[in-house]
């Protein structure tokens, strides 16, 4: 029978990390929290992570982290709960890596039995940067197994609620350890899981929730009755965890295939940008070499019509116009006589065009800088088409592995409820075994309390009878040796 119950603070009894609040105060809360979190994971030790962020606070205002202290919200019914715990028999405490300055804010808040906290040093009103206490370098289970010895207990004899890796060693001394909102390295070894951050989820733990009469009709069962019942519960018991830890199981198997296919994501996203960012260099490039080229071809343009070519060109091409009509057309020989003196004369007016063979040659040059960029640019244009055809080719990946991360997460959302509503019925199956043992309790009570009535009873007759003997000693009867061996078992002679 659980009669001790030893919380963790931080997002047990409190809704926060106390020390992810007070870094705030000095705006080291990314650096902490980081921390934290990696404590909490169990992927640092505890008490080097302590360390190291405690050392973040140095010079950080002790009036200051005293105010915050009592910012700090209560979790979602811790009031209530402890408060009923407490007045139905249980002995209460909290064993944390946190600080007594919140600590002893819980011990009166919720007049807990015992509190283990560290402490943080402080000089001249401010942190120092250093801690000390129990739970620096010790483990919560020493603190535990400390409690039971001053409470007389056995680990049976206790419960533990925590959240982190921290607790684990805790949850693991005692008779029944309750993961509370927990990271995934507690959920593993916890016997009780507790979803929702609400506290008075443990009164259905940790009470019965029977009526009296309910607990008077179990209490009339004979004991074998109620210990034949107690087994049954217990193998229904031991096939439900086995099927909740299985659910569990595969739940976790669907959320590290969501998550690897996330990476997945993540890694082909990278690409695909990788890939965007070369094209749209690729294709500043590609803008870079245009303008070259149309600024080269413009020059170009322009120095061969300042050179007269394009004057002698448009000179040759009415020479071939006239020409051809001449060739194909019927014409009277006045008009075809007017024809060939006019290319006579533009033949003449040809020759004498003098074409400037500088400007030419430099016009030539930038036609050659001119195809050159053009050359360019169409090489640079296949170059930027088939990188973004590998950029659209990792979006289409995405686009299918996020599919088939959806269709994990949601394999994962319908195991997980499978596993809570079996975990309810762990639950409820749970309470029915505690109430069983109450009954069993009750019935052994009575029996005890019948064979003790029987036993008085004989003793008072037997006592009579040993004195009744005795009187007959005195007037000098005869005694038989059973006789007074009851006489001194009754300490009369």
């Amino acid at each position: 029978m659980i009669k001790l119950i030893a919380f963790d603070l931080d997002n047990v009894l409190i809704d926060g990390e106390v020390i992810d609040e007070m870094a705030k105060l000095t705006g080291v809360e990314e650096e902490i929290s980081k921390i934290t979190s990696q404590a909490m994971e169990g992927k640092i030790d505890f008490g080097t992570a302590l360390k190291e962020r405690v050392l973040l606070l140095k010079g950080a205002s002790v009036e200051d982290i005293n105010k915050v202290m009592l910012e700090i919200p209560l979790m979602e019914g811790a009031k209530e709960s402890i408060k009923k715990l407490k007045k139905r028999g249980y002995k209460i405490a909290t064993i944390t890596g946190s600080f007594d300055c919140i600590a002893q804010r819980m011990k009166d808040e919720l007049d807990l039995d015992y509190t283990f906290s560290n402490s943080l040093e402080e000089k001249d009103g401010a942190l120092t940067g250093e801690v000390t206490g129990p739970l620096v370098e010790g483990s919560k289970k020493d603190i535990l197994i400390e409690i039971m010895s001053l409470e007389n207990l056995s680990a049976e004899e206790c419960a533990a609620v925590g959240d982190g890796a921290n607790d684990v060693s805790m949850l693991e001394e005692a008779g029944l350890g309750i993961a509370f909102n927990a990271k995934p390295i507690l959920r593993e070894i916890a016997d009780v899981i507790i979803e929702n951050k609400d506290l008075r989820e443990l009164l259905e733990i940790f009470d019965d929730p029977k009526s009296k009469k309910e607990e008077e009709a179990e209490a009339e069962k004979s004991f074998t009755e109620l210990l034949a019942k107690k087994k049954d519960l217990e193998k229904t018991l031991k096939k439900l965890t086995a099927e909740r830890d299985q659910l569990n199981d595969e739940a976790k198997k669907f959320r590290l295939e969501r998550d690897e296919l996330n990476s997945q994501i993540r890694g082909n996203l990278d690409n695909a940008l990788k890939y965007r960012d070369e094209r749209d260099q690729i294709n500043q490039e590609v803008k870079k070499y245009k303008k070259l080229r149309d600024e080269a071809h413009q020059t170009y343009k322009k120095m061969e019509w300042t050179s007269g070519r394009r004057e002698a060109l448009q000179v040759e091409d009415e020479i071939k116009r006239l020409e051809k009509t001449i060739e194909t057309r019927v014409l009277d020989i006045r008009k075809e006589n007017e024809l060939v003196k006019k290319v006579t004369d533009l033949r003449k007016k040809l020759q004498g065009m003098q074409e400037d063979e500088e400007s030419r040659s430099e016009a030539l040059k930038f036609k050659e800088v001119s195809e050159t960029h053009h050359a360019k640019v169409v090489e640079l244009s296949d170059k930027a088409q088939e990188t973004h055809e590998k950029m659209l080719e990792y979006f289409r990946n995405i686009d299918d592995i996020r599919s088939q991360a959806d269709a994990a997460h949601q394999k994962f959302i319908e195991t997980r409820e499978k596993a809570n509503k079996v975990h309810e019925e762990v639950k409820a199956t749970f309470g029915k075994i505690r109430k069983t043992n109450k009954g069993m309790d009750k019935v052994k009570a009575k029996e005890r309390s019948i064979e003790d009535e029987i036993v008085r009873k004989k003793n008072s007759e037997e006592k009579e009878k040993a004195e009744e003997i005795y009187r007959k000693f005195r007037e000098g009867k005869k005694v038989s040796t059973e006789e007074l061996l009851l006489l001194q078992k009754h300490n009369i002679v």
